[in-house]
């Protein structure tokens, strides 16, 4: 099994993403979203969203007998000190490196790339 670079896991992130997006979500919301592109247990999805509780990054309130959950901590805020922890382990602490990977990458498209440009331009101004 590979080591994740970031505290959260491939599924733990499927998931925040899909909370997000919903804004508020229960266990068989997400699984359903999920379930457009993969199989998935419904006890998988659950286990998964009361670890992100328990981590810090969901919060929840009981409805009925079921939990809707909702972001404990803004995206953006999340977004961050993951890029900044991959900054730390990836490329020695050297937010240039990993602006140059993302550049080089063939990933991008050339309206990325004049994005990043005005972005930067803009910083300069």
């Amino acid at each position: 099994m590979r080591k994740s670079l970031t505290p959260l896991g491939e599924t733990e992130m499927e998931v925040l993403h899909h909370v997000w997006k919903l804004g508020e979500a229960s266990v068989a919301a997400v699984r359903e979203r999920i379930l457009e592109n993969r199989k998935v247990a419904y006890t998988t999805i659950m286990t998964v969203m009361k670890n992100l509780a328990d981590k810090g990054f969901l919060k929840y309130r009981k409805e009925g007998i079921s939990y809707i959950y909702s972001a404990a901590i803004d995206p953006s805020d999340v977004r961050y000190n993951l890029v900044d922890g991959i900054v730390d382990k990836v490329f020695h602490g050297s937010a240039k490196d990993l602006v140059q990977t993302l550049v080089k990458s063939e990933q991008l498209t050339d309206e990325d790339r004049d994005a990043i440009k005005k972005m930067i331009k803009s910083m300069e101004d």
